[in-house]
């Protein structure tokens, strides 16, 4: 022990016993047992003399900057822990762990050994439950040693992150692992072979086997019943993705990303496959970052959408952006979807970015009025995101473009609904899911609409999230001129209310069928929020500015002056002046409870008849309320839609409270 305090120097080691020093446990003979000195920012070597303690039974040194060769531990007998990782040691001694028969946990991860193979004689350490030498140097084949016989309590085998290649040992097939980590092997043959010996591997709950080079069909996987977490992105895996593997209950997380899958692509109720990357560590690890990804519902191999898009036929384009161009596609089971292919130079930098964004937003946001992310495709330099298909298009298009697209004006009450859905959308983006986002960019070409002509948020690769209370972030502009509000477009701070402002703009076109920047109009008229405000000073003037497609009645007319209200509040100077969406979406869906839809859905209006009276279809809807409440909680697409009654009356649906919070009316 005083070799080890003249080598170390730890805090604290000054009384003449070292069994009153801290970190240091020992028996009742005063026979030194724990020496736990982790996380100490110790600097030195080990010295010799520590195999002279022959009770110990834990050792652990983890998280410093201990260099030089591990000495030989041959005399300790005892020992049970082992952990020494993350430090800066070189070598492992030649008899190790021959002796270690008791060893029941060896962590050595992160230490930049000299190249080194998994020793013949790891079998004497039986008792081993946990082995983990993640980023350690490790070379050549794993042995064919670890079956149950050999390591009847082995659970955990972390081997990632080294330069190990071959095949996996048909003894996996009888171990008890749980959690297997080979991934991100950086030997020029990496692990290769096929997983055919992972369909006996029943104890499984974690297997990370990405960044390799296996090959051949992926195993059956109907007898596993804790797999949680299945990784194997990256591999040269083909066939197609069996059915039994996304039928398991337990799995949380699947990424098949990069491989050569064929076939149907099956999809879980619950379960993730594919998606976009978030870094994340697993908890009591004390290994690294170790990147693990979560995803949309469907991963899609290139050769996939290229058969579905006509190898990305001109005639498939749906759009284009700043990032990439949209296609149209239809898989074989009929599955319509709209392919969102990443311009190659627009990847790096900022583009890079976007994408990981527009992943990680998208794979957790869902509700019926937002577009959905059904899938993603990654390979090479492609990168693809795959959408539901909304069939109808754009909002510019209906409201715009309509005589070219022989398409009909849309009426006010339908473009009263679009509205509300969109508010209702962005809502939820501010409020009402997990985490608030920001969508930045909120303009009719990305609002999306389906056959019965309700509108979807769509493009949210420059959603930014917002900080806790909503607070404003400093950023890099990136909205479209026209929607942006003042203070973004001079200063660059964004929060909520920039999406409001957008919102207001919105309305605006809305009413009056003319674009936000109108560079064929006058200067004078060409911006439409100044227009529109000076067009609103008198009633004369205000009917002018509203569409002429609009067929205006008294009710009419006064549901546009509702909106306009809103409008103006929406398109405020001062970013507290204007409305959160909440109160938007109060306002709104007081109107739109006026008008009878067009197609009537027992679903959207819980079988109201739009007939009664509205106490009386208040009084109805009460039967329903608890359900919405739960929806609202925990914001499930699920639930049947609420457009066509409302949740309650704002307390003046034609006006505004002094305060603009959703608390004025929802």
């Amino acid at each position: 022990m005083l070799s080890l305090k003249e080598a170390l120097n730890p805090p604290g080691w000054s009384d003449p016993n070292p069994c009153n020093w801290p970190h240091v446990g020992c028996s009742d003979e005063n026979r030194v047992t724990r020496i736990q000195i982790g996380r100490l920012n110790l600097q030195g070597t080990l010295p010799n003399a520590l195999n002279n303690l022959t009770h110990l039974q834990h050792l652990e040194f983890q998280f410093n900057n201990i260099s030089g060769p591990l000495p030989s531990l041959s005399a300790l007998t005892n020992l049970r822990v082992l952990i020494a990782a993350n430090n800066r040691l070189t070598a492992l001694p030649s008899d190790f762990p021959a002796a270690l028969s008791q060893l029941q946990a060896l962590e050595i991860d992160n230490n930049p050994f000299q190249p080194w193979h998994i020793p013949h004689s790891l079998p004497n350490a039986s008792s081993l439950q946990n082995f983990s030498a993640n980023s350690a140097n490790l070379i050549g084949t794993l042995p064919d040693f670890f079956s149950s016989d050999a390591f009847p309590g082995l659970t955990l085998l972390h081997l990632a992150f080294n330069s190990l290649e071959g095949t996996l040992p048909f003894s996996f097939a009888t171990s008890q692992i749980q959690s297997l980590w080979l991934n991100g092997q950086k030997s020029e043959n990496k692990l290769a072979g096929t997983l055919s010996v992972l369909q006996n591997m029943t104890f499984l709950t974690e297997a990370w086997l990405h960044s390799n080079a296996f090959t051949g069909p992926l195993p059956d996987f109907s007898t596993f019943n804790s797999l949680q977490v299945l990784s194997l992105r990256d591999n040269r895996l083909t066939g197609p993705v069996p059915g039994s593997l996304l039928g398991l209950k337990s799995l949380k997380v699947v990424n098949l990303t990069n491989n050569f899958f064929q076939g149907a692509m099956p999809v879980g109720s619950s379960v993730s496959v594919g998606g976009a990357s978030e870094t994340q560590t697993i908890p009591g690890s004390e290994v690294g970052d170790i990147q693990m990804v979560e995803a949309g519902n469907m991963v899609i191999s290139i050769q996939v959408l290229k058969n579905v898009t006509n190898n990305f036929s001109e005639k498939n384009i749906l759009g284009q952006g700043g990032f990439g161009t949209v296609y149209k596609g239809e898989l074989h089971d009929g599955t319509r979807i709209a392919v969102k292919r990443m311009e190659s130079g627009a990847i790096t930098g900022k583009g890079a970015a976007e994408f990981k964004s527009e992943i990680a937003v998208l794979t957790k946001v869902r509700h019926r009025h937002l577009v959905a992310l059904l899938g993603y495709c990654l390979d090479g330099n492609e990168k693809l995101l795959v959408y539901e298909y909304m069939p109808q298009g754009t909002l510019s298009r209906h409201l715009f473009n309509w005589p070219e697209e022989g398409l009909e004006p849309l009426e006010w009450n339908r473009r009263l609904t679009i509205a509300l859905d969109v508010a209702r959308g962005v809502e939820y983006l501010h409020g009402l899911a997990h985490q608030s986002f920001i969508h930045r960019d909120l303009k009719p070409s990305n609002i999306l609409l389906g056959d019965d002509m309700r509108a979807k948020v769509a493009d949210f690769g420059l959603v930014r999230l917002a900080p806790e209370g909503k607070a404003s972030i400093e950023t890099r502009i990136a909205g479209t001129f026209g929607y942006l509000a003042p203070e973004y477009a001079v200063t660059g701070r964004v929060t909520t209310k920039v999406d409001v402002f957008s919102f207001g703009v919105i309305l605006m076109e809305l009413m009056t069928g003319r674009k936000a920047l109108d560079e064929t109009q006058p200067e004078d008229s060409m911006h439409l929020v100044t227009w529109f405000r000076r067009m609103s000073i008198n009633k004369d003037s205000f009917r002018k500015a509203i569409d002429p497609t609009i067929e205006l009645n008294e009710e009419t007319l006064a549901s546009i002056h509702t909106v306009a209200e809103l409008a103006g509040h929406c398109c405020a100077r001062e970013p507290y002046q204007r409305p959160d969406m909440g109160h938007a979406v109060n306002v709104l869906s007081s109107l739109v409870e006026l008008w009878k839809p067009s197609d009537l859905n027992s679903e959207d209006i819980y079988g109201i008849d739009l007939d009664m009276s509205l106490p009386q279809a208040l009084k109805k809807w009460q039967a329903y309320e608890g359900r919405s409440q739960m929806e609202s909680s925990s914001s499930s697409s699920l639930l049947p839609s609420l457009d066509n009654t409302q949740t309650s009356i704002p307390t003046r649906p034609y006006g505004f409270a002094d305060s603009f919070t959703s608390a004025d009316g929802r």
